[in-house]
């Protein structure tokens, strides 16, 4: 399993979603409220192996800005 299939798969499963994740963006669907941003967190630290900062998991704004966040920690989706 790819990189890009296993954080489509921590967004499909923390949040049973399945619309276009392009579009994702924090409280935009009623799951990914700050209980559902925290549990997204420790999901993708789980899969991947990592630990993100603070100031990371506060800037994890959308689907797509976590792909830039993801890449600090040498995780290329």
């Amino acid at each position: 399993m790819s990189n890009l299939d296993k954080y489509q798969q921590v967004f499909k499963e923390s949040f049973q979603y399945t619309g276009d994740l392009e579009q994702l963006e924090y409280q935009g669907i009623a799951e990914w409220d700050s209980v559902g941003h925290m549990q997204l967190m420790a999901a993708l630290e789980d899969v991947f192996g990592i630990e993100l900062d603070v100031d990371d998991i506060i800037d994890f704004s959308s689907f797509k800005k976590g792909i830039t966040i993801l890449a600090k920690y040498n995780v290329t989706i």
